[in-house]
C-alpha cells in the first residue's frame, strides 16, 4: 500500500506579534519586535524582567467564561488557536468521521502558572485550600483533551513532551499518524505558557536568558556576535495536517505538503547540544531522506536560533557539515529574533511560518543581526523580507535533553 499524502490546510496562531494569522505573518513582515518588559506579574525583583508576552488576549471572547476559569493559560492559547485554525481550514467536522479525527499538542512545561499559584496556597493556607482542579489544569495533555472533548474527536489523542522540540514532534508524530492510516485529519501543533517568577527565575539562574531588560525589542540577536541568551515567550501555533485526496475532495486551500520528519537524541548532556550539532544534522538528514530528495534541493531553513551561544553555534555547524560549501546559499532566518522562545510552541508556530513562507515564497529577516560573528557565516537575512523560490523548505527544533526534530514541507503540487 503507497504511503498516502499529507497536506496543510489550516493554520492558528496566538503570539507576542498577534493573535491571528494575517496579523502575526504580516508584523513578522515589517520586522517587528514583540518582546517586552514584562506586565502580566511585577517583574521588578527578577534579573530578566523582559518576555514575549501575549498582548490583548481574552479567551473569553471565544468560549463560556466558566469554561475559560478552568483552563490554564497554555490551554487556553491551544483553544484559542485551534479554533482558528479550523475555522481557516473550513472543516466542519459535524461532516466528518471522528474517529478519523486525531488531536496531538506539544507542551513543554504545562499549566506552571496554575502550579505555582496552587503552591502557594498550599504553604499559605494549607492542604484543603488546594484546587481540586489542580491536575486537570496543570497536566501538559490537556491540551489535546480539551480540544477533543470541544469536538468531540476521538482519533489519536495525546501530548508531547520533549522540551523547545515538543511542537514540532506534536507535528511530525500527527503526518505520521495519517501517512501510516491512523486518521485522516489531525489537529496539531504546541502551546506554552512559562511567564511566572518561578519559570523565569529558574532559566535566568542557569544563564539561559539575556537580561537586556533596558533593551527588549533588541534582546534577541539569533547568530550575532553579541547574543547573551534567548527571550523567553508565550504563545501556540495549531495546524490542521490532512491527507491529501481528503482535502481535494473538500476543495480545501493546501498552504504546503509535509513529506519528512526527522528525529534524533544527542545523548550528551542535559541542557548542551551535541558539539558540531550532530544530532540536528542527523535529523535534518534523516528528514531529507524521507523524503526521496538531496540535499541540494532545499532552498530555505527556519532555524532554532535561539540567541544562546551554543546553540547558534552548534546549528550553523551542522548546516555547513550538511550542505557543504552550498550551505552559505541558503537563507536561513531565526523567527524568534522576533517573538522570543516560545519553548513546546517553538516548532509548531516555526512551522506555521516555514508553511506561510512557502505559500507566499517570501521569507522574513533575522532582526537585530547587527554584530556578525565570525564562526557563523551562513546567511541570516538580515537585510529585509525577501521574495524567493521555495520549493522545498526546513523547520529546526531542538530541545534540552538532546532532543533534535526536523520537519521537511514542499511546494504543493497535485
Amino acid at each position: 500500500m503507497p504511503m498516502r499524502r499529507v497536506v496543510v490546510t489550516g493554520l492558528g496562531v496566538a503570539s507576542c506579534l498577534g493573535n491571528d494569522i494575517d496579523t502575526f505573518w504580516n508584523n513578522l513582515l515589517q520586522g517587528k519586535s514583540g518582546v517586552s518588559r514584562i506586565s502580566r506579574i511585577d517583574p521588578s525583583n527578577l534579573s530578566v524582567q523582559i518576555a514575549g508576552e501575549v498582548k490583548d488576549f481574552d479567551a473569553t471572547k471565544k468560549f463560556d467564561p466558566k469554561a475559560v476559569r478552568r483552563w490554564d493559560r497554555f490551554a487556553q492559547f491551544a483553544m484559542w488557536a485551534t479554533v482558528d485554525a479550523v475555522n481557516d481550514s473550513k472543516m466542519t467536522f459535524d461532516n466528518e468521521d471522528k474517529n478519523r479525527i486525531g488531536v496531538v499538542i506539544g507542551v513543554g512545561m504545562g499549566g506552571i502558572e496554575t502550579w505555582e499559584k496552587q503552591h502557594e496556597n498550599y504553604l499559605a493556607k494549607g492542604p484543603s485550600r488546594v484546587s481540586p482542579l489542580l491536575i486537570p489544569m496543570m497536566i501538559p495533555d490537556i491540551a489535546s483533551g480539551n480540544v477533543a472533548i470541544y469536538y468531540g474527536l476521538r482519533g489519536p489523542n495525546y501530548c508531547t513532551t520533549s522540551a523547545c522540540a515538543s511542537g514540532a514532534n506534536a507535528i511530525g508524530n500527527s503526518f505520521r499518524h495519517i501517512r501510516n492510516g491512523d486518521a485522516d485529519i489531525m489537529v496539531t501543533g504546541g502551546a506554552e505558557a512559562p511567564i511566572s517568577g518561578y519559570c523565569i527565575s529558574s532559566f535566568a539562574n542557569m544563564g539561559a536568558l539575556s537580561k537586556r531588560n533596558e533593551e527588549p525589542e533588541k534582546a534577541s540577536r539569533p547568530f550575532s556576535k553579541d547574543r547573551d541568551g534567548f527571550v523567553i515567550a508565550e504563545g501556540c501555533g495549531i495546524v490542521i495536517l490532512e491527507e491529501l485526496e481528503h482535502a481535494l475532495k473538500r476543495n480545501a486551500k493546501i498552504y504546503c505538503e509535509i513529506t519528512g520528519y526527522g528525529i534524533t537524541g544527542d545523548g550528551y548532556h542535559i541542557t548542551a547540544p551535541a558539539p558540531e550539532g550532530a544530532g540536528a544534522y542527523e535529523a535534518m538528514r534523516t528528514a531529507i531522506k524521507e523524503s526521496n530528495l538531496t540535499t541540494d534541493d532545499i532552498d530555505y531553513i527556519n532555524a532554532h536560533g535561539t540567541s544562546t551561544d551554543l546553540n547558534d553555534l552548534t546549528e550553523t555547524q551542522a548546516i555547513k557539515r550538511l550542505f557543504g560549501e552550498r550551505a552559505k546559499k541558503i537563507p536561513v532566518n531565526s523567527t524568534k529574533s522576533m517573538i522570543g522562545h516560545t519553548l513546546g510552541a517553538a516548532g509548531a508556530i516555526e512551522f506555521i511560518v516555514m508553511s506561510l513562507s512557502v505559500a507566499n515564497q517570501k521569507i522574513h529577516r533575522t532582526i537585530n543581526y547587527d554584530n556578525p560573528d565570525p564562526e557563523l557565516d551562513l546567511d541570516y537575512v538580515p537585510e529585509g523580507n525577501r521574495e524567493l523560490l521555495i520549493r522545498v523548505a526546513l523547520s529546526n527544533s531542538l530541545g534540552f535533553g538532546g532532543h533534535n526534530t526536523c520537519l521537511l514541507v514542499k511546494q504543493f503540487k497535485a
